[in-house]
């Protein structure tokens, strides 16, 4: 995704009462114009305002088949939470169709995982992969079934062609995108803000860095990482490289069209080094950073009162979940601004979950059926930490305002977006821990510093795994 932030406002805001703040919080993320994208906003389409009062989920709209005595397995990366408010949805299947659904914690890379169980005769019915390029090596294995007919016109009615072909190999439909993402969000801890004297959240690069010393200097650390999970920083690198370098090679080095060792990827790594190599900028420092698994990073930004152990946190709207295992009231102790502008124009990428048959069942067809439809994605959206690119849910159904606009603003979005990198790549590079990119980022982050040493391990890895130079 790309576009600019033209609706952003460019009067300062002092920090007020608690309905202030609710409202400049969501308020900077519709500023991020409809996710910081140059997209169509009119979708004749598009959700209505009218439906269920907010954290209630909408009424049936999709008839199922009666599955009763039957049975549908259902593998998955989600834990904690996520496996929690994703467990609520398959409920609700059961008690429509009269089948046992079971849920089967799975691990990343999720394809190796699948790999084993299929290997054993065990493979889920269903399974919810995080990589557009695990959905293509099932494919490639053959182990994914295309999508039925009443899944496909689930689709056709509630989905934007972009998300549908994001879900499609070959021209086949395999996939049913759920669960989506805005992987271009600062949130930030209002009273850290406050007592550092920031009248209001930074708009680029340079303003970011600025409000770190800030920060700093106000005796809070600015910035929480959780570079122990490898993707977080994965995603750092995405948004820095798609602003500063541009849509037309993002897509070329998602491709692996250029090489890890082009400039471009030095002049982001670069720029990423402003922020890593500062020991005094991240909590812990790098030593700590790499320590720190991403639910804490979270909760570590939103627990302590006015004096945190960071101020900021950078990750998706998912970071809605963990905030909510803190105190912190999101619209006014936890705020978010659009990531900044490294170059012209402000990044947003994107991601998501997508669902994909791996038995010709009829529980199979009839879960994936049941995905597509707003019906089931309703029922997460209430529970928070949770965007769905089914045009057909209502916005009302999300908890507050704040994740009520960044819902509308992906609806908005129509097909103009970009997706996250690292998901579009094989899973030996993209989508594997302690390997490929999350290993050289992690490597980075442990010593910004070595940018060309970083940069020939990216390239050597990404050969081996895409098998080109």
């Amino acid at each position: 995704m790309h576009g600019t932030l033209s609706n952003r406002s460019s009067t300062p805001h002092r920090r007020g009462p608690a309905k202030r703040r609710t409202a400049y919080a969501w308020t900077a993320v519709a500023a991020a114009g409809a996710l910081a994208l140059s997209a169509c906003s009119s979708d004749p389409e598009a959700a209505p305002e009218g439906g269920p009062t907010p954290g209630k989920s909408a009424g049936r709209t999709v008839e199922l088949p009666s599955l009763a005595g039957q049975s549908v397995s259902v593998a998955a990366v989600w834990t904690g939470p996520e496996q929690a408010n994703f467990t609520k949805v398959l409920k609700e299947f059961e008690k429509r169709t009269g089948v046992k659904v079971t849920f089967v914690p799975a691990q990343d890379p999720i394809v190796t995982f699948l790999g084993t169980k299929i290997a054993g005769g065990q493979p889920p019915d269903v399974a919810m992969l995080p990589q557009v390029g695990a959905l293509v090596q099932a494919v490639e294995k053959k182990w994914a079934q295309p999508v039925g007919p009443e899944a496909r016109a689930q689709l056709d009615k509630n989905y934007s062609a972009g998300w549908k072909n994001l879900g499609a190999v070959g021209g086949t439909q395999y996939g049913v995108y759920f669960k989506a993402a805005n992987k271009s969000l600062v949130w930030y801890n209002a009273a850290a803000f406050e007592n550092a004297g920031i009248s209001e959240p930074p708009a680029t690069w340079k303003e970011f860095l600025q409000t770190a010393e800030d920060l700093s200097a106000s005796g809070t650390t600015p910035v929480s990482v959780g570079g122990a999970d490898g993707w977080t920083l994965t995603d750092w690198f995405e948004n820095v490289y798609l602003s500063q370098a541009g849509p037309e090679r993002y897509d070329k080095l998602a491709r692996h069209e250029i090489k890890w060792t082009d400039p471009t990827v030095a002049q982001a790594l670069g720029t990423l080094a402003q922020l890593f190599g500062r020991k005094d900028y991240l909590a812990g420092g790098q030593t700590g950073a790499l320590a720190t698994e991403f639910p804490k990073s979270v909760t570590q930004t939103f627990a302590g009162g006015d004096r945190p152990a960071a101020a900021m946190v950078f990750e998706g709207d998912f970071v809605a979940v963990n905030i909510a295992e803190t105190d912190a009231e999101i619209g006014t102790d936890a705020l978010v601004f659009p990531f900044p502008a490294v170059g012209d124009k402000a990044p947003v990428v994107s991601g998501g979950d997508v669902a994909v048959a791996l038995k010709p069942s009829k529980g199979a067809q009839a879960l994936l059926t049941f995905l597509a439809s707003p019906d089931a994605a309703s029922i997460w959206a209430a529970q928070g930490g949770f965007v769905s690119p089914n045009k057909a849910v209502s916005p009302s159904v999300y908890p507050d305002d704040v994740q009520r606009e960044i819902a509308k603003a992906l609806v908005a979005a129509g097909d103009d977006f970009r997706f996250d990198m690292s998901d579009q790549a094989p899973a030996a590079f993209g989508g594997t821990p302690g390997a490929g990119e999350w290993k050289a980022l992690q490597d980075f982050l442990k010593n910004p510093e070595d940018v060309a040493g970083v940069q020939e391990r990216l390239e050597a890895d990404a050969v081996k795994a895409y098998g080109k130079g």
